[in-house]
């Protein structure tokens, strides 16, 4: 028998998770509150800047980098079917990382050698005549494996892609904060529809609290604003992502550059500040001081589902039989969800994941 799967959330982790369902033959439903791969409506998935690589690993866990890691390794060939199948580029591009200090520098290369990552010291002399500002005799950490894709262009394939797969889109539609059950059976909108499923997944990141604080009071995920800049790249283009101090530029594949980003705990506002924009400029500037004569084309922001640790839910919950969670991703939402979706499907579907689950428990 065929299963119903509703899913709850049309960011990047919901569509993976579709497509996962999809594969192990399920008839799957994917219900989102605007339009998957809007670029309106304040969600995370396409405002991000598209690094595949949690920065700073070495500072978080292994449950992290069990999924950023595993995540970052399958989008080579889920952006060459994507690009195959719909036409639309994701932009892969391994175009490396190059952190620059100060960091723990042995840490970072006992981390790289543990997880089998290439890594090299960078010297001063390493990136001399690139535009950089000098950082004086100290060393910075060239990652050249490190790739990235194009947020946008990957929702816009992925809601081609399942659409093709037989997807049933449901958009423009909310659904009321879920009442305790044993069984979810049906799932109300704000409208009074009632949506039916043999499964329900939760993936609408910073917007999932509001759905199951009744039902779930421990989970902790809250809202986290972030605001970025694009850049017209000067004749002296960038190369490679450049990390440093909290904050990071971008080279796009279409010769612009991202610069950002902010973390603010300031609800579901999802307005962009000219404080924060000057502020972003700043330290932009500080890092590639060529880009002071540069124009800035666009600011936005984008709301990332916050949790402690950057540790996200992956779960079936703990008191509604058919009811499954993968939500609160933090800063690495796209990172992580090829292998999220396999685990929550794995989860789903009563398989042994090569991801152990329980760290990630409700």
């Amino acid at each position: 028998m065929i299963k119903k799967v509703l899913i709850v959330g049309g960011g990047i982790v919901g569509c993976l998770t579709a497509l996962e369902l999809v594969q192990r033959g399920c008839d799957v439903t994917l219900v989102e509150r605007n339009e998957v791969a809007s670029q309106t409506s304040g969600e995370s998935s396409w405002a991000g800047a598209g690094i595949l690589f949690p920065l700073l690993p070495w500072m978080y866990g292994d449950a992290v980098n069990q999924l950023t890691m595993t995540g970052a390794s399958l989008y080579p060939a889920i952006c060459k079917r994507l690009l195959t199948e719909t036409g639309i580029d994701p932009e892969y591009i391994q175009s490396g990382l190059l952190l620059l200090p100060e960091f723990d520098q042995q840490a970072a290369l006992d981390w790289c050698e543990a997880y089998n990552i290439q890594a090299q010291t960078a010297p001063s002399s390493f990136y001399a005549g690139s535009g950089l500002a000098s950082v004086g005799n100290k060393a910075g950490l060239w990652l050249p494996s490190i790739g990235q894709v194009r947020p946008p262009n990957v929702l816009k394939a992925l809601r081609i892609a399942l659409l093709q797969q037989g997807v049933k889109l449901v958009e423009r539609t909310q659904l009321k904060p879920l009442e305790y059950v044993a069984q979810l059976n049906r799932w109300e909108t704000t409208t009074g529809e009632l949506l039916e499923a043999d499964q329900f997944v939760v993936t609408s990141g910073a917007w999932s609290f509001e759905l199951l604080k009744n039902t779930a009071s421990t989970l902790n995920i809250k809202p986290m604003r972030g605001q970025i800049l694009l850049y017209q790249q000067p004749e002296e283009k960038l190369e490679h992502i450049v990390y440093a101090n909290g904050f990071y530029l971008v080279p796009r594949q279409d010769g612009l550059l991202l610069a950002g980003s902010t973390l603010e705990d300031v609800g579901f506002d999802n307005t962009t500040t000219e404080e924060v924009r000057l502020e972003l400029e700043a330290k932009a500037q500080a890092i590639y001081p060529v880009l002071k004569d540069a124009p800035v084309l666009k600011h936005w922001c984008g709301l990332r589902p916050g949790t402690p640790e950057n540790l996200p839910t992956i779960c079936a919950h703990p008191t509604i039989e058919n009811l499954y969670l993968n939500t609160g991703h933090f800063r690495y939402g796209l990172t992580m969800a090829p292998a999220s979706a396999q685990l929550v499907a794995a989860l789903m579907s009563g398989e042994i994941s090569k991801i152990d689950h329980k760290p990630y428990a409700c």
